[in-house]
């Protein structure tokens, strides 16, 4: 059977009767489709919504489609369409729990992985980025610094001042039934510098600055800006992720001093006000309570925290969608990740320090 082309096929015409109209040819009773195109005047893409649609009913009906007769240009053309139907792309979403806790496992070790490459690019890339020989700005780093250091002192001083005021008033009320209120500012001293100073502090950061950088980072993805830094050869990670990364474990430490001065004043506003603790005798204490191993291993908690806090944040910014739905489960998801590895980590730090008699 040879099918006649001829005059206009051009935009103006119904592409939807184009598309339909192969039902009505009645192609069952023939085996080849042949065309004849002498005739054919003017055609654009509603001609190759017609033939598609034709090639798609003549394979169903096991029909020889033989394009000989097209025009070159329509031949080449509809050799870009799929001759086949095209399966839909992507992976269904598991069903059991066996693929629900494999996929779980997968994903988790691709996030460790990724975490691990952004560790070790960031011990390689540290100081070479602060001597200025990477693709890092300055000024950036610099609003970084000032984003995770001076903007959080007031934060970190109200939520640390009214730790250590807790943790001596409910310190004191248990000591007191023994007899040994008194020690009330080694236990203030002692939990203060080893472990809240630094713990709370680096949950107000996971919750402040950490979710910050995820949903600064995600808007560039959404907004298209990433892709504009690739296209323009500048390293992502040198740009983004390093400024950060240094920024908040550089400021980490310094925030911690800060938080145990003021945890400690706290405790000792306390003590001396409601506990009718002496001054001398809260200093005396405190002094004998606190040691240097103490504060460097609360330093070392600290670095260890805001590191992890930068790291995972721009790392699930870096793998947010392009929606604005996107954009606050990356800040939700930061902060979560963020406040669950800081804990994980000081249970880590606590298990080497008594292994370690420290």
């Amino acid at each position: 059977m040879a099918l006649r082309l001829s005059g206009e096929w051009t935009v103006r015409d119904d592409i939807v009767a184009a598309r339909s109209a192969p039902a009505g040819l009645g192609l069952a009773k023939i085996d080849v489709l042949d065309f004849d195109s002498s005739t054919l005047g003017h055609w654009d893409s509603s001609l190759l919504v017609f033939l598609a649609a034709l090639r798609d009913a003549a394979r169903e009906r096991r029909i020889v489609f033989n394009h000989a007769g097209l025009p070159l240009a329509a031949c080449r053309l509809l050799d870009l369409l799929p001759s086949e139907p095209v399966a839909p792309i992507g992976v269904p979403p598991p069903s059991g729990l066996t693929e629900r806790l494999g996929a779980w496992v997968t994903s988790r070790w691709v996030d460790s992985v990724a975490i691990t490459r952004l560790v070790g690019e960031t011990s390689l890339r540290a100081l070479p980025g602060m001597l200025g020989k990477t693709r890092s700005r300055g000024v950036d780093f610099l609003n970084f610094v000032y984003g995770a250091g001076g903007r959080a002192l007031p934060m970190v001083a109200l939520v640390n001042v009214l730790v250590g005021g807790i943790i001596a008033f409910v310190g004191a009320l248990e000591l007191r039934r023994l007899g040994a209120d008194v020690y009330i500012s080694n236990l203030v001293g002692a939990t203060v510098v080893r472990e809240m100073a630094a713990l709370i502090t680096a949950i107000v950061m996971s919750g402040r600055t950490g979710s910050a950088y995820a949903a600064e980072i995600a808007t560039m993805q959404g907004s298209g800006e990433i892709d504009a830094l690739r296209a323009l050869g500048i390293p992502i990670y040198d740009y983004l992720v390093l400024p950060r990364v240094v920024a908040l474990t550089a400021m980490m430490p310094l925030l911690a001093l800060y938080a145990g001065a003021l945890g400690i004043l706290g405790g000792f506003v306390v003590a001396v006000n409601i506990m009718s603790i002496s001054v001398g005798g809260f200093v005396d204490h405190l002094r004998s309570a606190v040691a240097a191993p103490d504060i460097l291993l609360g330093l070392a908690k600290s670095l260890a925290f805001g590191a992890w806090i930068a790291l995972v944040s721009c790392r699930i910014g870096l793998r947010a969608g392009r929606s604005a739905a996107d954009v606050g489960d990356a800040a939700t998801r930061a902060a979560v990740s963020g406040i669950v590895g800081v804990i994980a980590l000081d249970a880590v730090f606590d298990v080497c320090a008594n292994a370690l008699g420290i």
